[in-house]
């Protein structure tokens, strides 16, 4: 089974390679996604992460979800020393670095929980996979119809932050200003939620989040720096030619 779909404001690809999937698990993933993004985005003025950023909503009155992104959100932020934070001074509560990757990999948790073995789910090149080999591309942070590596995963994700899509969009919240050390960094973790946060963090400490990102319990790591060099950690799972 193949489905896409455009939510978050990007598109999110959904590959079952198994037999009796359950009939509407699919739908079942796709409203949870859409249901993630009515709630945590902050560029919805009704969303629950607005009302909390305005003043409306007590911290101690969110939900369960919410209060879960923010503790992983102040976890980063402490393991940082402040470079990743969702809320830096005088900026609004933008916790999408957290959201993303916890929304797509509960998804991803609905999928194994209804006995699915092999599927693959895109959320704008950030990816979880189960039962592989998959084989998962990073671009090239200068040339978008090229790819800088190959991985191949059994299971597990993975997860890029760059500057390619969105330009200089990720501050180092320590300084205010945007983190330029780095062109783009990938992060292999066992869930998406760890990959894409450790990435974005990694990004926002500069050079020195490479060997951060390293140190975080079950991550490799594959970045390209700001004078196009590779550094990668050994365990990094690239595919054999």
């Amino acid at each position: 089974m193949r489905r896409v779909e455009h939510i978050m404001g990007f598109p999110v690809s959904l590959r079952i390679d198994d037999t009796g999937v359950p009939e509407g698990l699919a739908d079942e993933v796709y409203t949870w996604l859409r249901e993630a993004d009515a709630r945590f985005s902050p560029f919805r003025p009704d969303s629950e992460v607005s009302r909390l950023d305005r003043g409306e909503l007590r911290p101690e009155d969110v939900s369960a979800g919410l209060a879960e992104v923010l503790a992983i959100a102040e976890r980063y932020r402490v393991a940082t020393g402040g470079a990743f934070d969702v809320r830096p001074p005088g900026r609004r509560l933008d916790p999408c670095a957290v959201v993303k990757g916890w929304a797509v990999q509960r998804a991803a948790d609905l999928l194994a929980g209804a006995g699915v073995r092999r599927f693959c789910l895109n959320a704008g090149g950030d990816v979880v996979v189960a039962g592989g080999p998959w084989r998962v591309g990073v671009r090239h942070p200068a040339h978008a119809d090229r790819v800088c590596a190959v991985l191949e995963l059994t299971d597990g994700a993975v997860a890029t932050s760059g500057r390619y899509e969105r330009g200089d969009h990720i501050l180092d919240a320590r300084t205010g200003r945007p983190s330029t050390g780095l062109l783009g960094v990938t992060v292999v973790a066992p869930t998406l939620t760890e990959a894409d946060t450790v990435a974005t963090a990694a990004f926002a400490l500069g050079p020195d989040g490479v060997a951060w990102a390293a140190g975080q319990r079950g991550c490799e790591v594959y970045a390209v720096d700001a004078g196009h060099r590779v550094r990668r950690t050994p365990g990094v799972p690239l595919a054999v030619a």
